[in-house]
């Protein structure tokens, strides 16, 4: 797989830069520049004090950490947030308490979500009166079975 470069903007310069947890990990972490608490089912934006220039013919995602998610329920509303290649803005986690009781606490420096970035290409559309014949056809929500 080939490498690609993102410039950053460090907005907040106190923070760790995004990086992988691991050698051949998908998701960069991303960091809340700011302390929050969250009340069940509160949502709220958490900045991460970055911004960057993502290629065109890229996109970014903004993905939950599935550890935050089983442990605490953090989620991220509107999964996964999609950062164009011309948004130059600082990232922020549209972020939700979907735990019934527990507050939970975001504290300066945690990492909050993930940021995958992924080839996306254009798409030209071509109007047709009837799409090609495939073996699912036209079933979902289910269709392939509940086991």
């Amino acid at each position: 797989m080939a490498e690609i470069e993102v410039p950053i903007r460090l907005i907040d310069s106190g923070l760790e830069m995004p990086a992988y947890a691991h050698p051949g990990d998908a998701g960069l972490d991303l960091r809340s520049s700011t302390d929050m608490s969250l009340a069940p089912f509160e949502r709220a934006l958490v900045p991460t004090g970055i911004a960057v220039a993502i290629p065109e013919g890229y996109a970014g995602f903004v993905v939950p950490r599935s550890g935050l998610a089983i442990k605490q329920g953090l989620s991220i509303v509107n999964a996964p947030g999609l950062i164009d290649s011309c948004y130059r803005g600082e990232i922020k986690v549209i972020a939700i308490n979907l735990d019934p009781a527990a507050k939970i606490e975001i504290k300066r420096g945690d990492r909050v979500a993930q940021l995958v970035i992924m080839a996306t290409p254009v798409v030209s559309l071509a109007a047709c009166d009837q799409l090609e014949e495939s073996e699912r056809g036209a079933g979902g929500f289910g269709s392939s079975g509940s086991a």
